[in-house]
């Protein structure tokens, strides 16, 4: 089946999908993007989603290419035409073509990228034995609540956890403080076996799963506060685990080269897992 994206008004197929040299994503990073998963043919989330999408562009001062009832339309033909149904759907809005210049642009229209994208369920040995993460300083801007394009530091981040063998980097700020993983939400069960997740503000991407798992820990009977927390106190942790779209709920059984509590997927770990999981099957 030909793979197919949608590209400022065209369903193209995917190797000929293709934006303008002066495209200011390309040239600025002028632009914000969203990850939507899809699990059994549907969109998981997809109006708080959308509701970020907006929140990005409004922050940048870019206007929505077309009306959010017509980005649906466009979103479920595309899934139609690529026969997905496991994975993710990537949306991209940039401020649009003109020559290069720092300032706004006059009179460029807003450019309107849609790809799709297959996944498999996540490995079997990463939700039962955990996965490792590494500790960097958070050299990102103080905007982290716009979901940018503009990813280098999050690239570099990711890259020194990929050369060191682990699976993310939690980002730390001055403070000590854990902001986030370079693609994940942050959460750890603390010895008295409190759960905890940085609060949303500019310094995090409020993650729409983090957002699902805050609502499921009232029916899973979990204690749950919103509050940063430092590389020592996760260290000292009984559980801690990263939340993503496509990840999910993942267990972290090591930060650096500490073992978190016993090594392996702690309790409230799996409950809240399951939970998800539950929640995204119906």
């Amino acid at each position: 089946m030909p793979r197919f994206a949608y590209v400022n008004g065209r369903y193209v197929h995917h190797p000929h999908a293709t934006v303008h040299i002066e495209d200011r994503g390309y040239q600025f990073a002028d632009g914000v993007y969203e990850v939507v998963p899809v699990h059994g043919g549907k969109m998981i989330d997809e109006d708080p989603h959308l509701d970020r999408l907006e929140h990005s562009l409004r922050e940048l001062r870019i206007g929505l290419p077309t009306s959010r009832t017509a980005l649906k339309m466009i979103l479920r033909e595309l899934l139609r035409r690529n026969g997905v149904v496991n994975g993710l759907l990537y949306i991209q809005i940039t401020r649009g073509v003109a020559p290069r210049d720092h300032k706004f642009p006059q009179g460029a229209k807003p450019a309107l990228v849609v790809t799709t994208k297959r996944t498999k369920p996540t490995a079997t040995a990463l939700v039962e034995n955990g996965v490792r993460v590494i500790t960097i300083p958070d050299i990102r801007w103080k905007r982290c609540d716009i979901k940018s394009v503009s990813l280098l530091p999050n690239v570099l981040g990711k890259q020194r956890a990929v050369e060191a063998g682990a699976f993310e980097a939690w980002q730390v700020d001055e403070k000590g403080l854990v902001t986030e993983g370079t693609s994940t939400n942050a959460w750890i069960v603390t010895k008295d076996g409190v759960l905890v997740t940085r609060n949303a503000n500019e310094a995090i991407l409020n993650g729409i799963t983090r957002q699902a798992v805050i609502r499921l820990t009232n029916e899973a009977g979990v204690t749950f506060e919103e509050r940063p927390f430092s590389v020592a106190e996760a260290k000292e942790a009984r559980e801690a685990f990263l939340t993503s779209s496509s990840g999910h709920v993942l267990p972290i059984t090591r930060i650096d080269d500490t073992v978190v509590g016993d090594g392996k997927p702690g309790p409230v770990t799996r409950r809240l897992r399951a939970a998800y999981l539950d929640y995204i099957a119906a």
